[in-house]
């Protein structure tokens, strides 16, 4: 375990050994976050799964991950990331064994919900420590490329997963990810710093202001909630779970094509993350700041969906390209996460960070279980199943549509953006 001052930028070497051993949990979390979606053919045959049952299975691990965003930051400003991910990436490992021994619809929900608890602080337990380690431009940089593998891990639960899953079962897949937590765990316990709590105490006036009640009042965190509910929130949705039964059900796209197009639209998010964070230092160094950025490139999402609408069934063979485009489009909106974590001072920087988490994942499960009752709603209605599929995704692009309007129209209250 390395020490190092309280409050210092690290060096150089330490700094990125201590982004390695994050990226590595960040990579299995993101694995296991997109995996239902490569296994929800073999799970739907399975288990006998309906579109709500898929929905809300996918969304269970995000119900398990929002449910810890409040107690996060709490734990992470006192405890620091270390001690926090080191708890937590157990619970995970427990999740995962649980799920390869469910042989219900209730055991994979409960196993996907201890997932979504475990994996819970990869993102924001990083971005507590960046946030006290590395200077500004670097955070953006860091944060991106944070995202960028997540991207890997994405693309890990793809392709690989469906050639594997003839050989091992999908069963033995989950063993071989619990110990590979186990690993991830050594790493962090191994490369990251101790927490070290500032040697001066902080006074009662000042400890009032460190809680949740100053992070939901701020009037930049409330302009940026309704896009990351709807529309990062929705590209969450769509990454790992709707974009493969839409390429199946809609696009006529066998199990391997599916698996095939899911790949390729990680690949490209992957690529859109690195991009992201080579450039992301040059553009803050010259002023165009994160709210310029979404404001002129998130339309190009909307306009993708349209299109992915009404092409439906025509698109065939285009639409894993048109999903890719749309997925690259929406990382606009990645920006605004970091930006939040700067609108508040390094002491409170975790729950603003695990907060605005909340917004993004409850808006993930939100979308994941509302697409799927809205699929069977509308198939009730009479609509047939393409039909189904086309106008829950028009609710959907009408909800970002409207969180985009939002965005525009309130004032921003932060001086970093």
């Amino acid at each position: 375990m390395r020490q190092f001052p309280t409050g210092t930028l690290l060096p150089r070497r330490a700094a990125i050994l201590v982004f390695l051993a994050f990226a590595f949990a960040y990579f299995l979390s993101a694995l296991i976050r997109a995996i239902t979606a490569t296994l929800s053919p073999t799970l739907t045959l399975e288990f006998a799964l309906s579109a709500s049952d898929l929905g809300l299975l996918a969304g269970g691990y995000f119900l398990g991950f929002a449910a810890t965003q409040l107690p996060l930051g709490t734990w992470l400003d006192r405890h620091g990331p270390r001690t926090v991910m080191l708890y937590l990436l157990l619970v995970a490992a427990l999740g995962c064994v649980a799920f390869s021994f469910a042989t219900s619809f209730a055991g994979l929900l409960a196993g996907r919900i201890l997932c979504g608890i475990g994996v819970s602080a990869c993102l924001m337990a990083p971005l507590t420590g960046y946030r006290r380690w590395f200077e500004a431009a670097t955070l953006m940089r860091a944060n991106s490329w944070m995202l960028m593998t997540g991207s890997l891990g994405m693309v890990a639960s793809t392709l690989p997963v469906q050639w594997l899953i003839p050989l091992l079962g999908w069963r033995v897949l989950f063993w071989g990810l619990a110990v590979l937590l186990l690993l991830a765990i050594a790493l962090i316990a191994w490369q990251v710093p101790k927490w070290q709590i500032p040697a001066t105490p902080v006074g009662e006036g000042e400890r009032a202001k460190i809680s949740y009640a100053e992070v939901w009042k701020h009037p930049y965190f409330r302009k940026m909630a309704p896009i990351g509910f709807f529309c990062y929130g929705g590209l969450v949705a769509m990454q790992t779970l709707w974009a493969v039964p839409w390429m199946t059900k809609v696009a006529g796209y066998s199990a391997m094509q599916a698996a095939s197009g899911l790949f390729w639209i990680n690949i490209a998010m992957l690529c859109a993350f690195w991009a992201w964070g080579m450039v992301n230092p040059g553009l803050t160094r010259r002023g165009f700041h994160a709210d310029w950025m979404i404001a002129r490139g998130l339309p190009l999402s909307f306009l993708l969906l349209v299109l992915l609408i009404i092409m439906g069934p025509a698109a065939s063979g285009l639409s894993g390209v048109v999903w890719a485009a749309y997925c690259v489009s929406c990382t606009f909106v990645s920006l605004a996460q970091p930006a939040v974590g700067m609108a508040f001072a390094p002491a409170i920087a975790g729950r603003a960070l695990s907060a605005y988490n909340l917004v993004i994942f409850a808006g993930v499960f939100v979308v994941q279980w509302g697409v799927g009752l809205a699929i069977d709603g509308f198939k009730a209605l009479g609509l047939s199943e393409i039909e189904a599929f086309q106008s829950a995704l028009g609710l959907h692009l009408i909800c970002c549509v409207l969180s985009y309007f939002y965005f525009l129209r309130t004032k921003s209250h932060n001086p970093n953006t």
